[in-house]
């Protein structure tokens, strides 16, 4: 069953945020997290030991998995932060650190 029909919900107008430089719609009151695994995007950070991938991990932001670069600010947790219309969302490697 469509959980829009079930809940009876009626989200705003999409907007379009960027991922990686690619043009994802999201939907106000999404977290970044929301609208990148809608998009299917399920890994967006690598650790710094192993660059192995990550992305949510807890959804509440008690742990730091699924941190991401938002419109330049590193180590944003992506469970949490609300998407806005133009955000510029990127990869983050390690720390963030390097990211510009």
């Amino acid at each position: 069953m469509n959980p829009l029909k079930l809940t009876r919900a009626r989200p705003g107008e999409a907007c379009t945020v960027t991922f990686d430089g690619r043009p994802l719609p999201a939907l106000p009151g999404q977290t970044v997290a929301a609208a990148l695994w809608a998009a299917g995007v399920t890994a967006w950070r690598s650790t710094r030991g192993t660059g192995g991938p990550r992305g949510v991990f807890c959804g509440i932001g008690v742990c730091f998995d699924c941190l991401v670069t938002v419109n330049g600010r590193p180590n944003q947790r992506a469970c949490l932060v609300p998407v806005r219309p133009g955000d510029v969302i990127r990869t983050q490697e390690g720390t963030g650190a390097d990211d510009d």
